[in-house]
């Protein structure tokens, strides 16, 4: 079985463009966009982390940690970040780990035969400040990641943590969210004084400040 969400990430020890990280250690207390790439000095990968970098406020602020991983080694990865920068008109800063061996792309199931015997697909994990996965998406490699989920998923997570909620289909930031059906009429009463809406005793909306 691959991982699943719900199973705690993997640590592992590994090189990257920022020197050796411990994964445990570097991600503590931060949540984790953690994704994988192809291969060096391609076009879709290139976009990407040149998007990410673009997007490092936008992480910083829901307190998420960046990390690439691609199955190069970090003197490509270096090379590469120049082309990245020039092309991107920005600035990598996180990290990009050298899995040239690819144990990580095989511990995190990121090798798809069916689309390459050798280089990582496009994989996606949102990783939690206690190390669980939240949430994992794949993507074939001609297909760039929407970068605009990527952060609503985020969001989504960290309001439903915050507020004991769900996030009905579409969901953004400042819409309305969904009382789950376990939180009683007495509990949910109690619990969002702002009151809410019931369309039917399994579907309850109410507003939260995210």
């Amino acid at each position: 079985m691959g991982l699943r969400i719900g199973d705690i990430a993997p640590n592992f020890k590994i090189e990257t463009t920022k020197g050796e990280i411990d994964f445990h250690e570097w991600s503590k207390g931060s949540w984790v966009f953690f994704f994988s790439h192809p291969a060096d000095y391609t076009p879709v990968c290139t976009t990407e982390m040149g998007r990410t970098a673009q997007l490092s406020d936008e992480f910083a602020k829901r307190n998420v940690k960046s990390l690439g991983l691609s199955t190069d080694t970090v003197e490509e990865h270096n090379g590469w970040i120049n082309d990245i920068n020039e092309t991107q008109n920005t600035n990598v800063g996180f990290p990009i780990v050298a899995d040239k061996d690819k144990k990580v792309a095989g511990l995190y199931g990121m090798i798809h035969p069916g689309e390459s015997e050798t280089a990582a697909v496009r994989s996606v994990f949102i990783i939690d400040p206690n190390h669980k996965i939240r949430l994992t998406m794949t993507y074939p490699m001609a297909v760039g990641r929407n970068f605009t989920e990527i952060l609503r998923v985020i969001d989504a997570l960290q309001t439903g943590d915050q507020y004991g909620v769900a996030c009905p289909a579409d969901w953004q930031v400042g819409g309305d969210v969904i009382i789950p059906p376990s939180v009683s009429m007495e509990d949910a009463e109690k619990k969002f004084p702002q009151g809410f809406k019931t369309v039917k005793p399994y579907l309850r909306y109410t507003s939260v400040n995210k």
